[in-house]
């Protein structure tokens, strides 16, 4: 059986490469097309992406911000997504069927293929607004025969779409919370992992933007373990000049050759690259300014600081939605982007997670297992969307 995934932005191609790998391990011949990004979840996964691919800095169409979108227009992103849409409609002739992780645009692409279509909503979410409202034409595509099955992020949205389309709408879990584990570390050896996100320019504003926050910490707390996951593109030039810039000073690790301290009087920052998935289950709490690496952490019942950004992708509104679409564990400060008084607000609220009681942990945990689902969810979501396809 071959299989033809379509996705529409970083966090959807990260679940669609791990889609990807069970539908493979089951029997299908699966084949990717990222419509706006460069694919490499894709690629580490070991699955065959169509075309070339180019990685554009907003992360995605239709980010909040006017500044990222017109950044996609002037970045020739518009004109990358027509071309990818016609080269996966070229594509699909061949395929059995197509699987989309995403909304409404590949939502629709898949439709005008005429192929079987399953689809995992990751983009959407009931808990947004209590219910939730589909973009035209997606309702109807999602309602006609067309497509074989549906499947939602969560519970509530799987209950909502249900009413809504007249048809089932499962939950099975979300493919980016596999290899997620719960800590094995007691809360006193646990650190706070910074998460400044993965695209730059934006990742390295981030990173300085928490390094502000860091410095108004009280002494009491700086002896707090921090610790950051770093892209790689956020490599060693990028920390020397942040060093630079804001009185740090950068030095080697001398227990790990491949890591990095940022240093600044009591506080020492411990920078990590390709370690997210040992770094985030031993967390204390997580400052984030990152997507999906939230919803891990949510999921994980981790406490979560947003720090609001200019974007293009973390801007307030985003850290906003984050904050309906996740729950409890999720927390902002109110005030200004990089206002003093929100620094000193958000500096505040990080002492407060730090204090949380078990029994609000234990809320946060309850929480991120009915949001989120716990692994084991995309060998499931495979099984159904083999047996879709062709049933019997």
């Amino acid at each position: 059986m071959q299989l033809l995934l379509l996705s529409n932005g970083h966090g959807e191609d990260l679940s669609g490469a791990r889609l990807g790998q069970a539908l493979q391990q089951q029997g299908a011949q699966v084949r990717a097309v990222p419509l706006v990004g460069d694919g490499a979840p894709y690629r580490q996964a070991d699955l065959q992406v169509a075309g070339r691919t180019q990685s554009f800095s907003t992360g995605g169409l239709g980010y909040a911000s006017f500044t990222g979108r017109l950044k996609e227009i002037l970045q020739g992103q518009v004109l990358y997504l027509l071309k990818r849409s016609w080269r996966f409609l070229r594509d699909a002739r061949r395929a059995d069927g197509i699987v989309v992780v995403g909304d409404v645009i590949p939502v629709i692409l898949a439709w005008l293929s005429g192929k079987p279509v399953i689809t995992y909503l990751v983009a959407y979410s009931s808990h947004y607004e209590g219910r939730l409202r589909l973009p035209w034409p997606c309702g109807p595509c999602l309602a006609s025969r067309r497509f074989r099955a549906v499947f939602s992020r969560d519970a509530l949205t799987a209950s909502d779409l249900s009413q809504q389309l007249g048809r089932m709408v499962q939950f099975l879990g979300n493919p980016f919370m596999e290899g997620i584990s719960a800590a094995t570390t007691s809360p006193q050896q646990r650190s706070v992992l910074l998460l400044p996100g993965s695209r730059l320019p934006e990742a390295q504003l981030n990173l300085e933007r928490m390094l502000a926050l860091l410095e108004q910490l009280p002494a009491s707390q700086q002896q707090t373990s921090f610790e950051a996951a770093l892209v790689r593109d956020l490599g060693s030039a990028a920390l020397e000049a942040l060093a630079r810039q804001r009185g740090w000073q950068l030095s080697a690790d001398a227990s790990r050759s491949d890591q990095l301290v940022l240093q600044r009087q009591g506080l020492q920052l411990r920078c990590c690259w390709g370690q997210f998935p040992t770094l985030l289950p031993q967390a204390k709490v997580v400052i984030s300014m990152a997507g999906t690496a939230s919803e891990q952490a949510a999921g994980l019942g981790i406490p979560v600081l947003q720090l609001a950004g200019h974007g293009p992708q973390f801007t307030a509104g985003f850290a906003e939605a984050q904050r309906r679409l996740l729950g409890p564990a999720i927390h902002c400060a109110p005030g200004a982007v990089d206002d003093p008084a929100t620094l000193q607000a958000s500096a505040h609220l990080l002492k407060q997670l730090l204090a949380l009681p078990s029994t609000e942990l234990e809320r946060y945990r309850t929480e991120g297992l009915q949001r989120l689902g716990t692994s084991g969810g995309t060998s499931r979501m495979a099984r159904a969307i083999l047996d879709a396809v062709m049933p019997g």
